[in-house]
């Protein structure tokens, strides 16, 4: 059973969110907040898989709510998802950052709405192909950060392809079938890679690998 947790400060949204969700027999909302701080302290007592976060909110926004579930390191197993209006701007950017495994557009279409909450709920990113060229492009245009790698060096030659790919968008099938390997020693570098560079899920991994250089934006 996935457990969700919705945050978002309209009742009517989440109203809908929740009648979608309990439709469904492998998923289960466990409890609703109205803003990030109530989030956070219902993400403490219910540890739910899933933390469905609006970005803007009165009080707490969705960025710090993300920020701080993402610093305990008691709430390692929730996986926040950014809910917001836009498909992307600087405040998506900035909770991603914060540590979300990625956001959803509140129009999406309910049977991807559930998609992405069970694909989270995996620990995969919410990262559509669409959305990761525009992550790249913000790269584009800023050097890589002055002493950034130095991490990238407790990396094995396989684990460091994983990253690639990861940041390429792959899915761990996608991966395996690109280093010809099965898909769980696939899962496996992209895990081991993950401990070392201290990254809290696949998005994290995503921007670790463009800001430590290891992948460069195409026309950069």
């Amino acid at each position: 059973m996935i457990r969700v947790l919705l945050v978002d400060d309209q009742p009517l949204l989440r109203s809908g969110f929740r009648a979608l969700l309990d439709l469904e027999d492998d998923i289960e909302v466990v409890a609703e907040a109205s803003d990030g701080g109530e989030g956070v302290e219902l993400a403490r007592k219910y540890l739910p898989d899933v933390a469905l976060v609006d970005i803007q909110m009165p009080t707490v926004d969705g960025i710090e709510a993300t920020r701080r579930i993402a610093a305990d390191p008691d709430l390692a197993g929730v996986h926040v998802v950014i809910l917001t209006n836009y498909s992307f701007d600087e405040y998506v950017f900035h909770s991603l950052r914060a540590g979300a495994a990625g956001f959803l557009v509140k129009d999406v279409m309910p049977e991807d709405f559930l998609h992405a909450v069970r694909v989270a709920a995996r620990g995969d990113a919410l990262l559509a192909p669409s959305i990761t060229r525009r992550l790249i492009d913000r790269y584009v245009s800023r050097p890589v950060p002055t002493g950034a790698g130095a991490e990238l060096r407790e990396l094995t030659s396989r684990e460091r392809e994983a990253v690639v790919l990861v940041a390429q968008g792959l899915s761990n099938d996608e991966i395996a079938d690109r280093m010809v390997i099965s898909p769980l020693t696939a899962k496996t570098h992209v895990n081991r890679a993950m401990t070392k560079l201290r990254a809290r899920d696949r998005a994290q991994l995503v921007i670790l690998a463009y800001e430590s250089g290891l992948v460069v934006p195409h026309g950069s």
